[in-house]
């Protein structure tokens, strides 16, 4: 199939400039613009960047209006049914699935790498005992800059595998720390004889005084979770992640910047925004009328976690965190009246005319809130375990710019609305 042209037509004086056609393996093309200011004296418009490719990627393809989720061009359903998150992080990162010896050598590397420096403690203590994790989260991770002096030359290749490697292995470590401070509770070391998710769970809900023992339902239902979330292509966060990696910045700092901009509630804090309108709510009698106001467009009530600003069709990934969702509820025997009123919800949503009109259909948001309180995680962690997931898309995407070699500085251009040019006058004649 021939290449499509595209051209831009000053309708004033009919002068036209050639739009060159950058197409890719799958999805529409994308027209190059990058001229379109030094031939025409114009910039192109775009607010919020929904009709803008701002790079191009191996990584994640997302189709929308199809409901489709690649890594790697593998579904995210066949990822979530064969591989473990620490596959599919490999997957990520290098392109292609491990075999055993390759997964094996990155495991090993994971595991060795989960501690974090004695000193970052002292960090933790200078928080409030009710900071947020996230803003734990973000200030520590930015720290991680100071620590790593000798091994952050982002040109060298073998730099980039090891920042890797440090950040998908600390993320678990910080998040669980902030955690334990929260709650006033001992830090808990990592325990590298445990997988990944696992391991998190120790970290965060063993304590000095007993045994504790992970149930192996709680690991794989974060482990599917993890893989939901490993990268979402050029999202928020991940946009963030790049553009303050192109100034070439450490990237610990590139990886603080992306968890600050996940922290937004339309953004990652969209699963915690689910439970906070579940306490709203209150009762299971007071949906049905939550749900009419919903409908209201006078009202101003918003239904959280349903419907996403890229899938106009049902989110892929919800498919298979609604299925996990109702069996991690079924295996842990939870009994929590506000899980109640949130399977209520959904089974409005999935069966009302309005809301499958509107393709309103519960999203990723939506479910992995309630498996994360049907796991005993607070509400306030929930965002730090996206995190968590989200760092594999953030330091690979931050990998793929780094090594293009025609990678530039991101520097985004404006329409002026402010007031022209004037002339200062002095204090007295003003």
């Amino acid at each position: 199939m021939s290449t499509p042209s595209f051209s831009l037509v000053n309708n004033a004086n009919g002068e036209k400039i050639d739009l060159p056609a950058v197409g890719g393996t799958l999805g529409p093309v994308g027209l190059d613009v990058g001229k379109v200011y030094d031939k025409a004296g114009v910039f192109t418009y775009d607010p919020g960047f929904s009709s803008t490719c701002s790079t191009k990627s191996a990584i994640t393809y997302i189709d929308g209006d199809a409901g489709v989720l690649l890594y790697r061009g593998y579904p995210v359903a066949q990822l979530a049914e064969h591989c473990s998150f620490i596959e599919v992080a490999y997957l990520i990162l290098n392109g292609e699935l491990p075999n055993a010896a390759e997964l094996e050598a990155f495991d090993q590397s994971i595991r060795k790498h989960t501690m974090i420096n004695e000193s970052l403690k002292g960090f933790f203590s200078g928080f409030r005992y009710d900071a947020h994790p996230m803003a734990m989260l973000t200030g520590v991770v930015g720290s991680l800059s100071a620590f790593y002096h000798d091994t952050t030359n982002n040109k060298d290749p073998r730099h980039r595998e090891i920042f890797a490697h440090r950040m998908i292995a600390k993320i678990p470590t910080i998040a669980a720390a902030a955690y334990k401070r929260h709650v006033g509770q001992p830090f808990m070391y990592p325990q590298n004889h445990l997988d990944y998710c696992s391991n998190l769970l120790h970290m965060m809900f063993a304590v000095p005084a007993e045994p504790y023992h992970v149930n192996p339902v709680a690991a794989k239902a974060l482990d599917i979770l993890f893989i939901l979330h490993a990268d979402h292509e050029q999202n928020a966060s991940t946009s963030t992640v790049r553009m303050a990696g192109s100034t070439g910045t450490n990237p610990y700092a590139a990886i603080a910047a992306g968890i600050a901009a996940l922290w937004g509630p339309s953004h990652g804090g969209a699963n915690e925004a689910v439970l906070n309108m579940l306490d709203e709510i209150g009762d299971v009698k007071h949906v049905q009328g939550f749900m009419d106001k919903v409908k209201d467009k006078q009202s101003g009530v918003r239904l959280m976690g349903f419907g996403h600003r890229v899938y106009k069709n049902f989110d892929p990934r919800a498919t298979i965190i609604r299925e996990q969702c109702h069996k991690v509820l079924k295996a842990l025997n939870v009994n929590d009246p506000q899980l109640e009123l949130a399977m209520k919800l959904e089974e409005i949503a999935l069966n009302d005319d309005y809301f499958k009109a509107r393709k309103l259909y519960p999203n990723v948001d939506f479910y992995s809130g309630i498996i994360y309180k049907a796991l005993g995680i607070p509400v306030n962690m929930f965002t730090p375990m996206f995190a968590i997931a989200r760092t594999v898309g953030w330091v690979a995407h931050w990998a793929e710019m780094i090594a293009d070699p025609a990678m530039r500085i991101a520097r985004p251009r404006q329409v002026y609305t402010g007031a022209p040019e004037r002339s200062v006058s002095p204090l007295a004649q003003r």
